[in-house]
């Protein structure tokens, strides 16, 4: 028979981010409201944790503490020699004054009576003010286990030290520092386990939902990697053939140009939107703007002259990043130079220099007059790694923040760079194959070979997110 759900009240203070802890712990970003205004929890609400589909924690979220000194002087006329501490607060809940002066203050304490355990979370912020010892007694004497977290203890307004030593005052020792916005790694494995030292009989079923939330994890990631190699065959697979007379214009070849930038922006706006909705975030959270050299990338900066420069740049550091990548110029064939293609602004809508395939289909298209245009590594370097550092962020972003995301600084180091290289490589059969590019026919079925090389560019983009994230750790 599978045990009952393990039922933990959230308490504290007003806005001590008590909704925030929830939205994290949970992934649920719609759950409550996250306000700055005081008091806006009004009512307890219930929110579950399911692991295997199966309800395994129930969360309720109380309203804030508001007169926790008032209600305690309030208590002591409840406090005969007859009653235990938990028998003065049901005696409260049962007055007038529950439904009254103290509503918010027995919605809390009615929920505490009902559940196994309390998390009890502090803005660590605050200064540590007599109305927090009052709501410490009010809780313990609910004779619940309480287990503090300290919320926020990343701010540079923290004050750890002095609410550690009020805790430990009145018996807290066991204490989680967590931060709704920017969770720690291993912050939640932590929140569980020091769960399982006051609930010893629940012990096992606690481990079985970090074993849960870790498979989860990894699960993400491994969708998030996934979902990223889809892009970086899609987008090395697109082809469009201009013909020459077109593209020899300089007003009439900017059209195509624009239509293959656009094609590959909205690649990138909708495996973005995936990447947000996998880690349980909405539309539209991820920063416009996010670094200075992937600035705006989500309208045409992938195809900047500044933003190919750099990512040229990137892609030539060191001699084994650059033969990992390899780059195929084959630009006699098309009957232009190097510099002839650069100066008509070929690189710029992606690539008359690189990846044509079959040396059939480079004749044909020579024998029609027909220009190709493809990406070039620079643009899937730039986008990649634009893509990456999201994932990066969506990893140690708590859902509780309400600033938009934002991605870390790149990292310039040759591993990083040889990461991406190695994802290019992986990708670079599908320049060969336009027929792979998702989306190009109403019916589009990926094949076999399809396939084998978007496993192959997932597994370089595993390593590269692990990489990403592993600093944080």
């Amino acid at each position: 028979m599978n045990a009952p759900a393990i039922r933990i009240a959230v308490v504290g203070h007003t806005n001590a981010g008590k909704t925030s802890l929830l939205r994290t712990l949970t992934r649920r970003v719609h759950f409550g409201e996250v306000s700055e205004r005081p008091g806006t929890t009004r009512h307890v609400e219930r929110i579950e944790l399911k692991v295997q589909g199966r309800v395994a924690v129930a969360f309720l979220d109380t309203p804030g503490l508001e007169d926790a000194v008032s209600l305690r002087e309030h208590l002591e006329a409840f406090a005969v020699d007859a009653q235990t501490p938990p028998e003065r607060i049901r005696a409260f809940l049962q007055g007038p004054e529950a439904h009254g002066a103290f509503e918010q203050e027995a919605k809390v304490l009615r929920a505490l009576l009902e559940v196994d355990a309390a998390f009890l979370v502090i803005d660590a912020r605050e200064p540590v003010l007599p109305k927090f010892r009052a709501e410490i007694e009010l809780l313990n004497s609910c004779a619940r286990p309480v287990l503090p977290v300290l919320n926020f203890v990343r701010d540079g307004a923290s004050r750890e030290p002095a609410w550690r030593e009020l805790l430990s005052a009145y018996g807290l020792h066991a204490v989680v520092r967590f931060d709704a916005a920017a969770p720690f790694v291993g912050a939640e494995r932590e929140l569980y386990q020091d769960l399982g030292a006051l609930l010893r009989d629940r012990r096992e079923q606690l481990r079985g939902v970090v074993e849960a939330l870790e498979a989860e994890a990894v699960q993400r990631r491994a969708a998030a990697a996934a979902r990223l190699a889809e892009l970086a065959v899609d987008t090395s697979a697109l082809r469009r053939g201009v013909p020459s007379e077109t593209f020899n214009d300089p007003v009439r070849r900017q059209a195509p140009i624009a239509e293959l930038q656009k094609t590959v922006s909205t690649k990138a706006h909708r495996c973005a939107d995936d990447l947000l909705a996998l880690y349980g975030f909405r539309e539209g959270d991820a920063d416009e703007a996010p670094l200075p050299l992937l600035e705006g990338r989500w309208s045409m900066d992938f195809f900047s002259p500044e933003a190919m420069k750099d990512a040229g740049v990137r892609l030539g550091k060191g001699a084994a990043v650059g033969a990992a990548v390899g780059v195929v110029a084959d630009l006699a064939l098309a009957g232009l130079s190097l510099g002839a293609a650069t100066a008509l602004g070929a690189s710029i809508g992606g690539a008359v220099s690189q990846g044509w395939g079959p040396v059939g289909r480079k004749l044909a298209n020579r024998l029609r007059d027909v220009q190709e245009l493809t990406v070039e590594d620079r643009v899937l370097h730039g986008l990649l790694a634009w893509q990456l550092q999201l994932v990066g962020a969506l990893e140690q972003r708590g859902h509780a923040a309400m600033q938009r995301i934002a991605a870390g600084e790149p990292q310039d180091g040759a591993s990083s760079q040889r990461q991406i290289a190695d994802i290019l490589r992986a990708a670079r059969p599908a320049r060969g194959h336009p027929d792979w590019e998702a989306g190009l026919r109403t019916r589009w079925i990926a094949s076999p070979q399809r396939q084998a090389v978007v496993d192959q560019v997932a597994q370089a983009m595993r390593e590269a997110i692990d990489a990403a994230v592993r600093p944080a750790a």
